[in-house]
């Protein structure tokens, strides 16, 4: 699976992108973001409250309990801010 990573949560983790092979227990996008906190330091830092991150399955903005399989591609936005 291509995970990709969006502004500050791209400059904590240090990469734009990685393919990974999710563990079996990763069902929905909450798990995952939970999933990624244990990652390493970095990963830590840039998930450290999830509940703020923004994701998408697919090009489509999902929610915390939205299922991630038969997904290709997730990627994580920070919040956004309007002006």
């Amino acid at each position: 699976m291509k995970l990709v990573y969006f502004a500050w949560l791209r400059e904590h983790i240090g990469i734009d992108e990685e393919q990974v092979d999710l563990p079996a227990t990763i069902d929905t996008v909450g798990d995952l973001l939970i999933w990624q906190k244990g990652r390493g330091d970095g990963y830590a830092i840039a998930f450290s409250e999830p509940e703020t991150v923004r994701v998408a399955l697919d090009q489509f903005h999902a929610e915390q309990d939205d299922p991630v399989d038969r997904v290709e591609e997730i990627a994580f936005f920070p919040p956004m801010t309007g002006g």
